[in-house]
């Protein structure tokens, strides 16, 4: 078996999940921006001087060096944000992200929910968005090479991602989505699965809670998408209320490892 290439082999630490996440988004960000022209730079400046402000905030309320994933949040919004909405709205909506899913816990690890879909959730909540699908084939392909470079490098589960795609086939083959969601898959499907329901911080930590957590999640994209939802509040909302579960997933796999071994050593 090959060894992996020597920076995906050294030990993982903030710095590094920061930098391999924001190798991710680049591409589907790119394809973003250009999709959207000057309305996405524009975003995009907003959004790196919001993140860098708040990061910087922070770090001299709490006297220590700043931590630089807001940039990464930052970048993920732009590319799931729909292009009409407001500048403004943006700046409140990715702030509240900011602060609340992310800097109050104390930073990027510490919390238990993805800043990004906080953000979004936000936004949607808040404001009437008109939050139209990413349909171009340049985005798709993106966000696809984006999630296969966190599935090798280890930061996306391979178990959650398969875990979601059934259980989104086996619901969506009982119950079909609505007319008005795309053909899939879709742009901002997939990059929701990768930036937001796989964030490693959000998602379960074990193995059998990875496919637990998938399966979770494919279901919840199904039933909102019934209930009403266009494709980026569904997978938003999926993302924040499986996240909200990951914990008790894990516990429930942790305890049914700890009575499996302590059957096995009664049988000793």
């Amino acid at each position: 078996m090959t060894p992996p290439p020597p920076f995906l082999s050294r030990p993982w630490d903030g710095n590094r999940l920061t930098l391999v996440t924001l190798m991710a988004i680049l591409a589907p960000l790119t394809a973003s921006i250009v999709a959207h022209g000057p309305a996405g730079l524009a975003a995009l400046a907003l959004a790196l001087v919001l993140a860098a402000l708040w990061h910087l905030a922070f770090a001299k309320l709490r006297k220590r060096p700043p931590e630089w994933g807001g940039i990464v949040t930052a970048m993920i919004f732009v590319t799931l944000v729909p292009a009409t909405v407001p500048l403004w709205q943006q700046g409140v909506a990715l702030s509240f992200g900011l602060v609340m899913g992310d800097l109050i816990f104390g930073g990027r690890g510490r919390g238990f929910l993805s800043p990004a879909a906080v953000s979004l959730a936000f936004l949607l909540f808040s404001f009437p968005v008109d939050a139209a699908h990413t349909t171009d084939t340049a985005s798709a392909l993106a966000a696809l090479a984006g999630g296969a470079l966190l599935v090798i490098a280890g930061i996306l589960s391979w178990r959650l991602v398969i875990g979601f795609c059934v259980a989104v086939a086996a619901c969506a083959s009982q119950w079909p989505v609505p007319m008005i969601w795309p053909a899939w898959p879709c742009a901002t499907l997939i990059l929701g699965l990768v930036f937001l329901i796989g964030d490693p911080i959000a998602a379960a930590c074990t193995n059998a809670g990875r496919w637990i957590y998938g399966f979770l999640a494919g279901g919840l994209l199904v039933l909102l998408a019934h209930a009403g939802g266009d494709i980026l509040s569904s997978v938003v909302f999926a993302a924040l209320l499986t996240a909200i579960f990951a914990p008790l997933i894990d516990q429930g796999v942790i305890w049914a490892n700890v009575r499996r071994r302590a059957r096995r050593l009664r049988h000793v």
